[in-house]
Formats: C-alpha cells, sequence, structure tokens
C-alpha cells in the first residue's frame, strides 16, 4: 500500500511542477522552496526533480542563460543585478558566471544607454541648473537601481542629458 502512496505523491509533485514549469522557466532551488512544505517527503521531491531534470524540463544552466537574456533586455537589468537575481534564483557561481559572459561592458553601457534614451524622450529637459540637477538625481537613482557600476551611470547620464540639451537649442 506504502508503493501506491509513494507513486500517487510522485504524481502530485509532478504535476505540481509541471504547473510551475508551465508558466515560466524556473531553476531547481525555485522548484523546491514552492513545494518544500508540501505534504510531500524530501526524497518524492527529489526523485521528481531528478527526473525532470534528466528529461531536460529543468535545467539550471539554460535557465540562467535564459534570465540573463531576457532581463538584461526587457528590464535594463544590469550584469550585478542579474548576478544577485540568479543567487537568489539558486544558481551556482559556475553557471552563473557562464550566463553572465553573455553580457559585455560594451551590451551593459548600451543597454544603459538606451534605458536613459527612453527615458529621456518621455521627459521634458529642464532649461534651469535646478531642474537639470533634479532630471540628474533621478536618472542615475534609476540606472543605480538596475546595478550599473557609477562610471557608466555617469558617463550616461551625462553624455544623454547633453544630446537631450542639444536637442532642445
Amino acid at each position: 500500500m506504502s508503493g501506491e502512496t509513494s507513486t500517487s505523491d510522485e504524481d502530485q509533485v509532478r504535476e505540481a511542477c509541471l504547473r510551475l514549469l508551465a508558466t515560466r522557466p524556473r531553476s531547481r532551488h525555485e522548484l523546491v522552496q514552492r513545494l518544500r512544505g508540501r505534504d510531500c517527503s524530501e526524497l518524492v521531491l527529489e526523485r521528481v526533480l531528478d527526473r525532470l531534470t534528466a528529461v531536460g524540463l529543468v535545467d539550471d544552466a539554460a535557465f540562467a542563460n535564459a534570465w540573463v537574456r531576457s532581463r538584461h533586455a526587457h528590464s535594463g537589468k544590469s550584469r550585478r543585478a542579474l548576478a544577485a537575481e540568479l543567487r537568489t534564483k539558486g544558481i551556482g557561481d559556475e553557471q552563473a558566471k557562464a550566463a553572465l559572459a553573455q553580457v559585455d561592458d560594451d551590451d551593459e553601457h548600451r543597454r544603459a544607454t538606451e534605458v536613459i534614451a527612453r527615458k529621456l524622450r518621455s521627459t521634458v529637459v529642464p532649461a534651469d541648473a535646478a531642474g537639470q540637477a533634479a532630471l540628474t538625481r533621478r536618472l542615475v537613482g534609476m540606472l543605480a537601481r538596475r546595478g550599473y557600476p557609477a562610471d557608466v551611470v555617469r558617463s550616461v547620464v551625462e553624455a544623454e542629458l547633453r544630446a537631450g540639451t542639444e536637442r532642445l537649442t
């Protein structure tokens, strides 16, 4: 009878994993975190995750690569911010390093420029020094929250504000 219970538990855990994976790719760590605490043993959970890994539905390296591409392109996150996100997703250092290698310094600078240029398209650049200083602080804060290094933030904000001011004159 315990064999049936174990199979039933495995089916329930497998179904829960597949439901979670249907919404978006997830790391093994995320699945463990989401499913831990349900009425299943760690052994059943590990067995199901091992099977899903074997068939390629759970692949931390592929997840990390896709996560970095997506978050850098769509959210404008820097490598530093992406590394922190990957750590919270349970991605190991080697896999994170390999995934983050997709984004080089030029990509990071280009993406920061795109983020600021997009913001400036919908922002009136003030003509007075106090207004420009306030806008500069907001733009710097926006890139800093996305994890960009200070030298990138400074150069991108200065260049884009200069270009925005030149367009006004």
